[in-house]
């Protein structure tokens, strides 16, 4: 019996956790474009994905150990990115747009001046 009631409640929780993000969807990768209105991200498999920019979407960028409060014109190509969005007609806009600077980025471009 005591088996049974934690099965039930693991299963309870999962199913909750999957209905937490209803039918948003999650795109990760580097920026390859970024326009006033939509972002191309880069993702894992190599393809490209097009995500549309709304007058709600919230910029967030890594700092630290935390994510801070960022405009749309801090993100630059390059740039890592988690992206939660939501189905749009044939596309996706995104609600929340979390980044940061590629490791191999701003730091990488400046030259060693030590001897």
């Amino acid at each position: 019996m005591k088996r049974l009631l934690i099965v039930l409640l693991l299963t309870t929780l999962l199913a909750s956790a999957t209905v937490a993000h209803g039918d948003k969807k999650h795109v990760k990768g580097t920026v390859e474009k970024i326009n006033a209105d939509s972002i191309v991200v880069k993702v894992q498999d190599g393809s490209s994905v097009l995500i549309k920019l709304g007058s709600s979407t919230v910029f967030m960028r890594h700092a630290g150990d935390t994510y801070k409060s960022a405009k749309s014109s801090d993100l630059a190509v390059g740039d890592l990115v988690v992206i939660h969005a939501t189905p749009k007609d044939t596309g996706l806009e995104a609600d929340e747009v979390k980044f940061s600077t590629h490791a191999g980025g701003a730091a990488a471009a400046k030259p060693n001046t030590k001897p």
